[in-house]
């Protein structure tokens, strides 16, 4: 609350002395007010003189006024859902259904309908049971089962057949797979917990790593070519008509020596005009004096990790002694390199050198939203507490700068994953290398906006470790490391927290929470559905406090993704058809503030093109247009298949009179009706 002006303070300490003044209103619906002195208009008036019957109506309608509009403001969404829900699943426009290229996404996929089918029988046949009364066999914790005298009729016999057959076959393997899933869940909790805890001690103790701040700090006048090592910076990209422009100019304005720099900007388009703009840029650069070189194959193959490989091998990068990685959407500030490189000095063990990422559009939907929460946990905890208490985390492909002899020493970029980073850093950290993090040095980049980019990239990321931890578990177990080292990378890097995560969240949420709606002998505790979930989801949010308010649409939204991230984890575990599959991420081009201004200023102008180009080619450029940019959605036929296996357990749920059962299924079924109905988010082609 403000606080009171004091302007009439000393103007009522002599004029507040007379004869107080009544005013009477002839309304008597009307409070009587007393006024003493020129401020006691300014004073608080006793609740006791406002409480008339008017006064009373009016705040009442006030009230009422407000709830209607807050009911129809949830009736409007509501209506809104519903006819999003028509448009795309009865009418079908602008939408497409997403195709399963993988034989087990099929599978899962027929795997999921067979249970809605057959959850769809069980509550039926459930419901007929509850109208002929047999429902106290629910209330019943033993499932008494009727004697022959009990028996009212062939539909009754069967009945009683379901539950002797439910109670002796499926129950143990429903109660025995939903233990296996507790005890997953207790684990990954420990370790999600010991990481906060140490996160905790790193803020309590002010750990960071430290560097000599005055290395760089000198007047041009006394500025030492010889304190400033050579550095390498690379630029990969393939296709990326919205960010070329904001990642080549952030890197041209590194704050370092033209002489000692070298800027790679390593080309995979096989769009030719996208190519001619790339090239525009770079020349545009280097015309004003930028060390910058244009690299593109002509065979493209490794990805990003085999256009990473081809630009080490150039002669030239042997005069180099370290090198920076960005990817196409990041923006770096001109300071990063005074900010990162002095990590290496004195310290020949220091291998890699990893800054965190920060958002530009963190905002600009729920998506986003959510998403800024997982990589704030993955920066501000995971990254930091590895980081400070092992000496070793994954790279996360960009925003880095590795010692060259590191990326030698380990055998250098090999493209037999689409997890290149990941696995440069495990092959690293087995040859003895040390990684420092810096969770103070941030790097401006892009989260996807769209749910099928998200859905895609996190397919990628959870696919390649299991097809990483395949091919480098010998090289892990045969390597000169410590047991303790051995045990972290193996158990907890990549068994708990690639494959465990993603397996016990969909099967213990959305496999056998439901079925135990169906099958009550197997039941699962209070503190699995409510306590545990909720404090865990709450450390995940705590390191970004602004995310707060988003708790509860977090909660649900990983439980949704645990789809695709147990499909990816199968993928790349058995080296299913779409482990190797690389899609690039699309990007909106967002930049950041202080960009704006400098990037619409150059947006006016012509763009000067290389004098290779003929003015032919140029003016073909200029005068193309762009197709404006078409919105589309895509119809997820899982997430569709598993909304209403969760929602029809839900109905069955209110049989038990399991109240936290049916709220819980009821939102996590509607979050997966929204996922599956690409309504998360936007889609542009």
């Amino acid at each position: 609350m403000a606080p009171r002006l004091k302007l009439f303070e000393w103007w009522a300490k002599d004029t507040s002395k007379g004869t107080p003044v009544i005013v009477k209103m002839e309304n008597p619906n009307f409070s009587i007010v007393e006024i003493a002195g020129p401020d006691a208009a300014f004073k608080p008036v006793e609740k006791n003189r406002l409480k008339n019957a008017k006064q009373v109506r009016w705040v009442l309608l006030l009230k009422a006024n407000r709830a209607a509009g807050f009911v129809s403001r949830i009736g409007a969404v509501v209506w809104g859902l519903l006819g999003a829900i028509k448009k795309r699943l009865v009418q079908r426009e602008g939408v497409a259904v997403a195709s399963e290229k993988l034989v087990k996404g099929k599978l899962m996929l027929r795997i999921i309908k067979l249970l809605l089918m057959v959850s769809l029988a069980t509550l039926g046949f459930e419901l007929l049971a509850y109208l002929e009364g047999w429902h106290y066999y629910f209330d019943n914790p033993n499932l008494y089962i009727p004697r022959s005298t009990d028996i009212q009729g062939f539909v009754h016999v069967i009945y009683v057949g379901w539950l002797d057959f439910r109670g002796r076959y499926i129950a143990p393997f429903v109660q025995s797979l939903s233990m296996f899933c507790i005890v997953l869940f207790i684990i990954q909790s420990l370790d999600r917990l010991t990481l906060c805890l140490g996160c905790l001690y790193i803020k309590l103790k002010k750990i960071k790593p430290t560097f000599d701040e005055h290395q760089f700090q000198l007047n041009d006048s006394e500025k030492l070519l010889d304190n400033y090592p050579f550095v390498l910076v690379q630029i990969p990209m393939c296709n990326e008509r919205e960010v070329y422009e904001i990642s080549i100019s952030a890197v041209c304005q590194l704050d370092w020596p033209k002489e000692r720099l070298l800027i790679q900007v390593l080309d995979d388009s096989d769009d030719e005009s996208i190519q001619r703009l790339i090239k525009g840029e770079v020349c545009k650069w280097n015309q004003k004096g930028i060390n910058i070189v244009y690299r593109h194959r002509l065979i493209r193959t490794g990805y990003k990790a085999g256009n990473l490989k081809s630009a080490m091998g150039c002669d030239y990068v042997k005069d180099y002694e370290f090198v920076a990685i960005f990817d196409a959407d990041f923006q770096p500030s001109p300071d990063f390199l005074k900010k990162t490189v002095p990590h290496f000095k004195d310290n020949p063990e220091v291998g890699l050198v990893q800054a965190r990422w920060a958002f530009v559009n963190k905002d600009e939907n729920l998506l986003t939203r959510l998403q800024n929460i997982n990589l704030c946990f993955h920066f501000e905890v995971e990254q930091q507490v590895n980081g400070v208490f092992l000496n070793f985390f994954g790279f996360n492909g960009t925003a880095g700068v590795w010692r060259i002899k590191a990326l030698e020493d380990s055998g250098g970029w090999l493209e037999r994953t689409t997890v290149e980073d990941m696995d440069i850093a495990v092959r690293a950290h087995l040859n003895g290398w040390k990684f420092v993090y810096l969770n103070d040095v941030k790097v401006l980049c892009e989260v996807p906006e769209s749910f099928e980019a998200y859905r895609k990239q996190q397919h990628r990321w959870h696919s390649g470790p299991m097809q990483l931890f395949r091919l480098c578990l010998p090289a892990v177990i045969k390597s000169k490391i410590s047991i303790w080292k051995k045990a972290n990378l193996i158990f907890l890097f990549f068994l708990l927290r690639k494959l465990i995560l993603p397996f016990y969240s969909f099967t213990l949420f959305c496999i056998v929470l439901p079925l135990t709606m169906f099958i009550p002998e197997a039941k699962l505790p209070m503190w699995v559905l409510c306590y545990v979930p909720i404090t865990m989801t709450f450390l995940n949010v705590v390191p970004s406090p602004e995310s707060i308010p988003f708790i509860a649409p977090y909660l649900l939204f990983e439980n949704t993704m645990s789809v695709t991230k147990f499909n990816a984890m199968v993928s790349g575990l058995f080296q299913l058809g779409s482990s190797y599959e690389w899609t690039v991420t699309k990007k909106a081009g967002r930049s950041s503030e202080s960009d704006l201004m400098a990037i619409s200023e150059r947006d006016t102008k012509a763009l000067i093109l290389p004098h290779v180009m003929s003015e032919n080619g140029l003016s073909d450029l200029k005068g193309r247009k762009l197709k404006p940019l078409k919105k589309t959605n895509k119809i997820y036929r899982k997430e569709l298949a598993l909304a209403f296996l969760l929602l029809t357990a839900s109905l069955r749920s209110l049989l038990s009179a399991h109240g936290l059962h049916f709220y819980f299924l009821l939102f996590q079924g509607f979050t997966f009706l929204l996922v599956g109905l690409d309504i998360i988010g936007q889609q542009i082609s």
